[in-house]
């Protein structure tokens, strides 16, 4: 039983229905197709030759199925995670090891993505919010269409790494160089993507784009044109490689990692609970932790680059059928085929062709209602959304986007959780007895009471001592309500116990409603219950406002008393 828990694969075959083989492998074909000009593409965003794209397809995408937890995730090379990998690996382009630490950097995602699931550390996703990611993934779209340009118009760049910024300056600079036969073949490409489209979106658009292409390129000898083209793919399986586990390369390349393993476990779970809401499949976050982690620890030993869940491809699966996690299994063994029986065509691929792919990813990856939900609903994550995007574009590190955006929503939150909830009102009966809350407005009432809601802690004391002492006023009674407070700390207690103090220093009456067992217990260990008198505190109560009715009922009769007294001095004088 534990087996088939930690390796779901055996569970799905162990209890397989024959007739969902159908839909499985329609889902599996249809999501290759898209699969092999988009992993190609992301291999070149990522700076590395198409076939480690093929390669990550066929790997990742079996072991994540076998062992993640979502039945139709689709795992494999991806456009912010390749990006994030061109950034890290930018230190070593040119040198012997290059590729020994590429796939260092894919088994320390791996690793930590592995930890972090074994852990059960699956909840730390959602300290990144929804804003980050669409500004991360905005901002992604954008460089990535922006450090494809000079391979569209065919230009050759100047030796030495580019930031995308540069590559279009300096595609602006040598336009007189542009390759016009490789820029048409780009734009046939991205016609053929779109005309696919409007005619139907299950037409696999980007990989009749490329195929139609290669015939171009074949039949009219295009390279003698200037036109570059992927070249040679290795016609086998995906060849076994070593990482570079040298101390100093992992002290480099730690802090990506971690960075790309994060970003890919957002993207995985999120795209997975994404599709559970309609299929409603229970997804285990730690889990699915585990089986991205599997994929990139083991894909590091078959020449392949880190990847996550892609949502184009998660989403074709689920449209197509897909019913179990074996159509993610067969879809790495269609790639292989394919890379096995038709590599030596791949060859003639131009890349124009898969930069025009690229572009056309590139723009889909900015989701336009997303923006405008989020910069039309809520200020502060509007904010959130356009300082993680313009970071992603301008600033020099691509980390710095996604430490920006977190930043930022922690500050925005904590400035909000800075306010504390009080609330002034005055005790008015109905008609049929009950109290009935009203604010305070004008002279002071006889009764006031201070309703505290919310999270009473250090970071909102300030405020809430502002608000207690604004709010001082002549009346005979405060009667503190503790209605809703979930949190409260010793830094809050003591600005009450100062307000009590001063009240009863006034020779006012202090009285406290709708005391939880918890909060009764941090009173008295600060001596506010002996201060106040455990006669004037009323226990939280299991009727709504019962507790407060109680402390109304007898601050009434205190002032009353009260009155009396006066108007009898009054008459002995």
């Amino acid at each position: 039983m534990n087996i088939l828990k930690y390796v779901p694969i055996l569970d799905t075959l162990k209890n397989y229905d024959k007739r969902d083989f159908r839909f499985d492998l329609i889902a599996a074909l249809t999501v290759a197709v898209v699969a092999l000009p988009q992993t190609m593409a992301y291999a070149m965003i990522a700076g590395v030759h198409p076939a480690y794209g093929l390669y990550s397809g066929i790997v990742l995408t079996i072991i994540a199925s076998s062992f993640g937890s979502s039945h139709q995730l689709a795992t494999g090379p991806t456009n912010a995670i390749s990006l994030l990998i061109a950034a890290y690996m930018v230190p070593f382009v040119g040198q012997d090891n290059f590729f020994a630490n590429l796939f260092l950097l894919t088994f320390l995602v791996g690793a930590i993505q592995f930890l972090m699931g074994v852990l059960r550390l699956g909840s730390l996703v959602n300290y990144v919010s929804h804003a980050v990611i669409v500004g991360f993934t905005a901002g992604a779209g954008i460089i990535i269409a922006m450090g494809q340009l000079n391979n569209l118009m065919g230009i050759k760049l100047p030796q030495g790494h580019l930031s995308s910024i540069d590559k279009v300056v300096a595609c602006f600079q040598n336009i007189d160089k542009m390759n016009y036969v490789a820029f048409g073949i780009g734009l046939f490409t991205i016609a053929i993507i779109l005309i696919c489209r409007r005619i139907n979106k299950n037409l696999p658009g980007a990989l009749l784009g490329v195929i139609f292409s290669v015939i171009l390129v074949m039949v009219l000898g295009l390279e003698k044109y200037g036109v570059k083209v992927v070249g040679k793919i290795p016609q086998a399986v995906p060849p076994f490689s070593m990482p570079n586990f040298n101390p100093s390369a992992i002290a480099d390349l730690g802090t990506g990692a971690l960075v790309i393993a994060i970003i890919g476990l957002v993207e995985a779970v999120s795209i997975s609970k994404a599709i559970a809401s309609k299929t409603l499949q229970k997804i285990d976050p730690n889990q699915e932790f585990i089986g991205q982690g599997m994929a990139n620890m083991g894909g590091a030993f078959l020449s392949s680059i880190a990847g996550s869940g892609s949502f184009t491809r998660s989403a074709i699966t689920y449209q197509n059928g897909g019913r179990t996690r074996l159509s993610g299994v067969l879809v790495g063994f269609i790639i292989l085929l394919v890379l096995i029986f038709f590599a030596p065509f791949a060859r003639y691929i131009p890349n124009a062709s898969l930069a025009g792919v690229i572009m056309v990813v590139a723009y889909s990856m900015i989701d336009k209602k997303a923006l405008v939900k989020v910069l039309k609903t809520n200020r502060n994550d509007a904010v959130v959304l356009l300082v993680t995007m313009l970071t992603t574009i301008f600033a020099p590190e691509l980390e710095q986007a996604i430490y920006a955006g977190v930043a930022i929503s922690l500050i925005l939150y904590l400035k909000d959780s800075g306010v504390a909830s009080v609330k002034t009102l005055a005790p008015v009966r109905a008609s049929d007895g009950r109290f009935v809350e009203q604010t305070i407005n004008g002279e002071s009432p006889s009764i006031a009471i201070f309703q505290l809601e919310g999270n009473l802690y250090f970071g909102s004391a300030s405020d809430l001592e502002k608000k207690l002492t604004d709010n001082y006023s002549d009346s005979q009674v405060f009667l503190i309500r503790f209605k809703g407070v979930s949190v409260i700390d010793i830094t809050a207690l003591e600005v009450i116990e100062a307000f009590i103090n001063r009240a009863l220093g006034g020779n006012k009456r202090v009285m406290m409603s709708g005391v939880t067992p918890k909060i009764y217990k941090m009173l008295e260990k600060m001596h506010i219950v002996d201060h106040v008198g455990k006669d004037n505190i009323f226990m939280e109560d299991d009727e709504v406002f019962a507790t407060s009715g109680k402390a109304l009922d007898e601050a009434s009769s205190f002032v009353r008393n009260v009155s009396y007294s006066s108007q009898e001095r009054a008459v002995q004088a």
